[in-house]
C-alpha cells in the first residue's frame, strides 16, 4: 500500500516538475515586450544664426509575437556638442505622438497608447536651439527615454540619436603629407553617425579631392559608427561569462569590463568564449600570446570599450564593421577609388580589415604607420593616399 502511494506521488511529482518545465521553456520562447524604436529621420533647418530648429521623424515598433505593448510614457533630452562654450545657448524639446487613429495632445501629453501586435506608431521630436553664437556647435546628441508595459511589467529604455550640426567644407587647405612612395591627405569631415553611410561620405569629402589612381581609406570604427554598430552599456546586461573572465584582461583592454566582453558574448556566444579563453590561458602559459583574439573570432579585437574613441561615443561600446569587403567594394563600385578599411593606431601598427582587390598591402602600411588620421579628436577618419608610383610597382614581384 505504501509503496503504491510512493509511485503515486512520484508520479504527480513528476508531471508537476514536467509542468514547470513546459511553462518555463513557454516562458523562454516569448520575448517579452519586444517593443523598439527604430533609428529616425532628422533635418534641420537654419531660419536665422540665432537660430536652429532640429525636428526628427521615428517609430515604435512592437515585434512581440502575438501581444500589445502599451508606451505609458515617452520624453527626451539632448546633449550639445560644440568646439566652444554653450554659456547663452539654450533649448526646447517636444516629443509630439503621431500615432495613426489618435490625434495629439495641445498641452504636450503623452497618453498611454497601445502599439498592437505587428503595428508601428511614429512620433515627431522637435528641438528649438537658441543663441547668439550657434556656428560652434557640431552635434547634438539626442535621448529619447520610453516605457514599455506588457508580459513583463514595467521596462524602461533608452533610445540613443546623434544629429550633426556643422558639415565642414569639402574644399578644406592642401594638408598634403609626404610619406614613403605616396603623399597623404588626412581629411576633415562633420561627425558621422548612423544616418550617414561610407559612400556617401567618400562622394562629399573625397571625390573633390581625389584623382585617378589615388586610394581612400576609412578607419574602422567610423564605419562601424556609420553602420550602427554602437550600444550603450545601460542596453548591456552582462551574464556569468562576462562577469567573471573580465578581470582576467589587461587593464587597457576593451574587454577588462564586465559589459564590454558581455558585447562580445553577446555576438558569438558564450561558449565559444569559455573555449577561446581556457584555450588562450593554456597557450600564455606556454609562451604563446594571443591565442584567444585568435579562437573568439576578430570582433574580439575590434571591439572599442567605452571612452575608445572621440564624444559622444566615448560614452558608448562599438563593435567592429559588419561586411567590411562589402563596404571597400561597393565605394569603388560607385566612386571608382580603390577602397580600404583599416584599423590603425599610434603604435605603428597598420591592420587591413578589407581592401579592393589589386590594392598592395605594401603601400598601406608605409602610408599609415604614422598614422595620420589621429587617433584623439582630429575628426579626420578619412585619409587619402596618392602613390607616387603606379599600383603596379608597389605589387610582390
Amino acid at each position: 500500500m505504501m509503496a503504491d502511494i510512493g509511485i503515486g506521488l512520484g508520479v504527480i511529482a513528476g508531471l508537476l516538475g514536467l509542468a514547470i518545465l513546459a511553462v518555463e521553456l513557454q516562458y523562454r520562447r516569448r520575448p517579452g515586450n519586444d517593443l523598439v524604436m527604430n533609428q529616425g529621420d532628422w533635418n534641420l533647418e537654419f531660419d536665422k544664426p540665432q537660430h536652429y530648429c532640429l525636428s526628427g521623424e521615428l517609430e515604435l515598433q512592437n515585434r512581440t509575437q502575438h501581444l500589445e505593448i502599451m508606451v505609458p510614457e515617452v520624453r527626451a533630452e539632448a546633449t550639445l556638442l560644440s568646439k566652444g562654450s554653450l554659456d547663452g545657448v539654450s533649448q526646447t524639446i517636444k516629443v509630439i505622438p503621431r500615432h495613426p487613429d489618435s490625434e495629439h495632445r495641445l498641452d504636450g501629453y503623452w497618453f498611454g497608447y497601445i502599439v498592437k501586435v505587428g503595428k508601428k506608431t511614429r512620433l515627431d521630436i522637435r528641438i528649438d536651439i537658441q543663441g547668439s553664437d550657434l556656428s560652434q556647435l557640431q552635434a547634438a546628441w539626442v535621448q529619447i527615454h520610453y516605457v514599455t508595459y506588457g508580459p513583463q511589467g514595467r521596462i524602461p529604455k533608452v533610445h540613443h540619436e546623434i544629429v550633426p550640426l556643422q558639415f565642414p567644407s569639402a574644399e578644406e587647405p592642401n594638408r598634403w603629407r609626404p610619406v614613403p612612395q605616396a603623399d597623404v591627405l588626412p581629411i576633415y569631415t562633420h561627425l558621422l553617425t548612423p544616418l550617414d553611410n561610407p559612400v556617401d561620405i567618400v562622394r562629399r569629402y573625397v571625390i573633390p579631392q581625389a584623382k585617378p589612381g589615388d586610394v581612400v581609406t576609412i578607419g574602422e570604427t567610423p564605419v562601424a559608427i556609420m553602420q550602427g554598430r554602437l550600444r550603450h552599456p545601460t542596453d548591456v546586461q552582462p551574464g556569468w561569462v562576462a562577469q567573471r573572465l573580465c578581470y582576467f584582461f589587461l587593464p587597457t583592454s576593451s574587454l577588462a569590463t564586465a559589459c564590454g566582453l558581455q558585447a562580445l558574448v553577446d555576438i558569438v556566444g558564450p561558449l565559444r568564449v569559455v573555449a577561446a579563453f581556457i584555450a588562450g590561458a593554456i597557450a600564455k602559459v606556454l609562451g604563446r600570446p594571443g591565442v584567444f583574439y585568435q579562437l573568439a573570432g576578430e570582433q574580439a579585437r575590434l571591439i572599442d570599450d567605452v571612452t575608445g574613441t572621440l564624444p559622444p561615443y566615448d560614452q558608448f561600446i562599438v563593435l567592429g564593421p559588419d561586411n567590411p569587403q562589402r563596404v571597400v567594394d561597393q565605394i569603388q563600385a560607385e566612386t571608382g577609388l580603390a577602397a580600404a578599411i583599416v584599423d590603425v593606431n599610434d603604435l605603428k601598427s597598420v591592420k587591413v580589415l578589407a581592401a579592393t582587390a589589386g590594392l598592395p598591402g605594401t603601400l598601406l602600411d608605409q602610408a599609415l604607420r604614422t598614422n595620420p588620421a589621429g587617433n584623439a579628436n582630429e575628426q579626420t577618419p578619412v585619409v587619402l593616399i596618392r602613390p607616387t608610383e603606379p599600383l603596379s610597382q608597389h605589387l610582390p614581384k
